[in-house]
């Protein structure tokens, strides 16, 4: 039986305290931060779900494995334990470590992309679709209907539209599409996951194309479990079994080991194909460093060899999803419009439905997410307009739950300011742009209140 209160699998071994600050100070704050959580300095944060990357809690394990780091420049026994971890659970040939997932984007695209490609997915994170753009290609998400309603009770609404593929594949030709990537979860609809049988059916289609396959695999471990807990047929089988079958099934990967691979900083590209892993390899020295490093310390490498495994404990993904659910259902009692079911790694407030007087150009999740800073110095982050501009199909406030930091009380507490927060969302202003950048914006932009939200923007 599992219990109802959820509990953590751990004991808290190191502690690291959390400062409060006034409303008024957190108005400062926010001013000086140009109206964005990301240029808000750490220090003035209560609790910060603005992401789930690299803020993870290390195991004892892995501080030990820390100790053992063999920081030869080459043939490191570091980067021996570190490949030999990743291939036993991705099953991939070649393991090229880089510094983060989207160092892996960069070599994976400058390697197998040309201006005028086309690279479809179930959906692209912010970073690998820059990554594709930068090297002239289009980045093309091809999301079921379920993904983009954000109340579809369908349990992987992460799936790709396998007919909506082979329409592209008709229309534009294979030459033109390098290769067919898969996220799981797929963290721009709300880390839904994506089932074993969307992937066979991607797999199929590109087999019959010549298309190479590729995961973005930074939460392959939340997705094995969704698996486990949704689809016949997989109730008996490990988290560890339900990734192998998976990885199988496609011809290699990128993976951010600040997420499910539990670490701080790491990553990696596997691929099974020789002449590839080559020049990958010879873009990795250029611009990262060598194939048995990749701008990573062997100390990195080690957490990184130890954290994938810990993802995969049933009892650590138990807890983790619980967590979770444990927010969105709380929330969604409170009346709040919540995008359900929750998925692995985040909760998505919609932001159009919570503010429905801030119309999209006035950036409707920047303006609630500015006001659950002030509220309670909780830092969440915009996934909507601000961060896709016109391409943006909903505007949500992501709460990212780092792995293995926070307890349910803060989740209480998250709560209870979210409750705050609705009781004055009539009087919450929408936001104007007065700077951007040209790549990811939403991580640099300025902005300010608009002082009527019916102002033009």
């Amino acid at each position: 039986m599992i219990p109802r209160t959820i509990i953590e699998p751990f004991r808290i071994k190191t502690v690291e305290p959390i400062h409060w600050s006034t409303r008024e100070q957190r108005e400062e704050f926010l001013q000086a931060a140009y109206y964005n959580l990301f240029l808000l300095p750490a220090e003035d944060v209560l609790i910060d779900l603005l992401t789930d990357s690299g803020i993870n809690a290390m195991s004892t394990h892995q501080w030990a494995a820390v100790m053992m780091g063999d920081e030869s420049y080459t043939g490191s026994s570091s980067f021996d334990r570190f490949r030999d971890s990743v291939q036993e659970i991705f099953g991939y040939k070649h393991v090229i470590p880089t510094h983060q997932g989207r160092a892996a984007e960069r070599i994976l695209f400058g390697t197998m992309c040309k201006r005028g490609d086309i690279i479809p997915s179930n959906s692209h994170y912010d970073t690998t679709r820059a990554n594709i753009e930068f090297f002239g290609a289009e980045a093309m998400d091809l999301p079921i209907v379920e993904g983009t309603q954000l109340n579809a009770q369908h349990p992987f609404n992460g799936n790709m539209d396998v007919p909506l593929l082979e329409k592209i594949i008709e229309r534009v030709g294979p030459r033109r599409i390098p290769l067919v990537m898969l996220t799981i979860t797929n963290c721009p609809v709300g880390g839904q996951p994506v089932s074993m049988e969307n992937v066979r059916q991607v797999n199929a289609v590109c087999r019959r194309h010549n298309i190479p396959l590729y995961f973005d695999a930074c939460r392959f471990a939340e997705n094995a479990w969704f698996i486990k807990t949704r689809e016949p047929g997989y109730e008996q089988k490990t988290p560890r079994e339900i990734a192998l079958e998976l990885f199988r099934l496609g011809d290699g990967c990128t993976m951010s080991a600040k997420k499910d691979g539990l670490s701080n900083i790491g990553g990696f590209l596997s691929t099974n194909d020789d002449r590839l892993a080559q020049q990958e390899k010879d873009l990795l020295i250029l611009t990262e460093g060598y194939s048995t490093y990749g701008d990573l310390a062997a100390r990195d490498l080690e957490a990184i060899a130890i954290g994938i495994h810990e993802a995969i404990d049933e009892e650590y993904l138990r807890y983790r999803i619980s967590s979770v659910d444990y927010l969105c259902r709380h929330l969604a009692e409170a009346g709040l419009p919540v995008q359900q079911p929750a998925g692995g790694h985040a909760v998505y407030l919609d932001a159009r439905a919570f503010l429905p007087h801030i119309p999209p150009p006035q950036y409707p999740g920047a303006a609630l997410a500015c006001e659950i800073y002030l509220e309670g110095g909780v830092r969440t982050s915009e996934i909507g307009t601000l961060m896709f501009s016109s391409a943006a199909k909903v505007d949500l406030v992501r709460f990212a739950i780092p792995r293995r930091v926070y307890t349910q009380s803060h989740f209480d507490y998250v709560v209870e300011v979210l409750a705050e927060v609705w009781k004055k969302r009539e009087s919450i202003r929408g936001l104007r742009l007065t700077h951007e950048d040209v790549f990811m914006r939403h991580f640099t932009a300025h902005l300010e209140p608009i002082a009527d939200a019916a102002s033009p923007s």
